[in-house]
């Protein structure tokens, strides 16, 4: 690589002082228009980059945000990112991505790698498997904020944004109960997670309320992947005719689960009503398409990223224990239309 230019070679190719071409390159009112302009042009034709990180540094602030998440390859978190790039840019912020692949291994990494960049603030959701905060203590120690969203760690005390995922789980299984279906199979992610926990605690007090009997062979957990739910298609056909509703925590795994069951001859919903969760664009396409409960990423994406800069601003105070919680709203479609399908039969 050949050597960086500096102010000091500007200066001396049009023997000005460096102190003038610094403070022209960084638009002082003192130098005049025609200075700014000799010396910018130069500094274009010499390839002279500003050094912004270190007079960030020097000022203590980078205008970096950090932000980890599960999977890039997510429609959820890509809503979700999309509003908080929105939001990041229009505050003069930018964004460093990183994906910890479902692995606290990997997390732990991404989580010194923006310590030692030293982002100004940081917004984690967890990997599947993470267990532990001590990764991220050193953020607290160091007071840079911290913001968890979407998967949270609810025994660390710090801002966490989430949608109500037991009212979610809770009016999933009830539509499909209201559907007349009484052996309602749960598809879930690792329980360790709050997004999966809540659900299934959604989804167990409206069998409650019913009057249907939980049964432990009725839970499912998976990795809900498109290949978990090609799965869980076989084990369906082997437990049919036991099951007549699936509630699935995501639509990806409950969209392969149902194409796997279509090719084997099962009717979705007049055999089996579905329904998945995120409201994916894949739940449209699917035939018969996808009951599913909306997930509001990109709002959440946007106070998420908004919560964090108003801090940083000083414009808000963000206290440990805060908990956003934001609404979501079940869509119904034809998969889980149980009761107009045996209508129509």
């Amino acid at each position: 690589m050949g050597k960086e230019t500096t102010i000091y070679d500007i200066a001396k190719e049009l023997k000005l002082s460096p102190a003038t071409v610094s403070r022209a390159l960084n638009d002082h009112p003192a130098i005049t228009l025609k200075t700014k302009s000799l010396i910018t042009t130069k500094a274009k034709e010499l390839g002279y980059r500003s050094n912004k990180f270190a007079s960030n540094l020097r000022r203590q602030k980078t205008n970096t945000i950090g932000v980890i998440v599960p999977r890039l390859n997510s429609y959820l978190m890509s809503t979700v990112l999309a509003g908080m790039e929105k939001v990041a840019n229009e505050a003069g912020y930018n964004l460093i991505i990183s994906q910890s692949l479902e692995s606290q291994k990997k997390e732990i990494v991404n989580a010194r790698t923006m310590f030692d960049g030293r982002v100004d603030a940081l917004l984690v959701s967890v990997a599947y498997d993470t267990d532990s905060y001590e990764h991220f203590e050193a953020f607290i120690n160091k007071k840079i904020p911290l913001v968890f969203f979407d998967r949270v760690i609810e025994q660390f005390d710090c801002t966490s944004i989430v949608i109500d995922n037991v009212k979610g789980g809770y009016e999933a299984t009830r539509h499909l109960i209201d559907e007349g279906c009484r052996r309602i199979m749960h598809v879930t992610g690792s329980l360790k997670r709050n997004v999966y926990a809540d659900r299934l605690r959604g989804y167990r007090l409206a069998l409650a309320e019913n009057g249907i009997a939980f049964e432990e062979d009725w839970l499912v957990v998976t990795d809900l992947s498109p290949e978990a739910g090609r799965k869980m298609a076989k084990k369906i056909q082997q437990l049919r005719p036991g099951f007549d509703g699936l509630f699935v925590a995501n639509d990806s795994c409950a969209v392969s689960c149902m194409g796997a069951l279509k090719q084997a001859g099962i009717s979705v919903p007049g055999d089996l009503a579905v329904v998945g969760f995120n409201d994916d664009p894949l739940a449209e396409v699917i035939e018969p398409q996808l009951t599913t409960v909306h997930y509001p990423g990109k709002e959440m994406g946007e106070i998420a990223m908004q919560t964090l800069i108003n801090h940083l601003n000083g414009s808000l105070n963000m206290h440990p224990a805060d908990l956003i919680v934001l609404r979501s709203e079940l869509i119904v479609r034809q998969s889980s239309r149980k009761s107009q399908a045996q209508g129509t039969l």
